[in-house]
């Protein structure tokens, strides 16, 4: 599956577009309360995860809806009160030719 960020992929034209497809994830980020260069490097592997699930959540609607690629795709992160932080992907699941 091609996921991109643009609204178009370059060398493909898309035949029809199949809806609005996202994912997200959440994450405890209370246990790094102390910034030390261990506990960043290891938040910065925790939110790698967190986003990799979510784009993998996404990806999965997207075959639900016999989707070969996703255009447009925007990722969010938010923190919610210092605890937890939350990653959304969102795009368009369309069929490329």
């Amino acid at each position: 599956m091609i996921l991109t960020t643009t609204n178009s992929i370059e060398g493909f034209k898309i035949v029809e577009y199949k809806g609005i497809v996202s994912g997200t994830s959440a994450e405890l980020k209370t246990k790094f309360s102390f910034k030390t260069e261990k506990n960043l490097s290891m938040m910065d592997d925790l939110m790698s995860q967190a986003k990799e699930k979510a784009f993998q959540k996404m990806q999965a609607h997207a075959s639900q809806l016999k989707a070969n690629a996703v255009v447009g795709i925007t990722v969010d992160i938010e923190t919610e009160a210092g605890s937890y932080f939350f990653v959304s992907v969102t795009g368009t699941a369309v069929s490329v030719a």
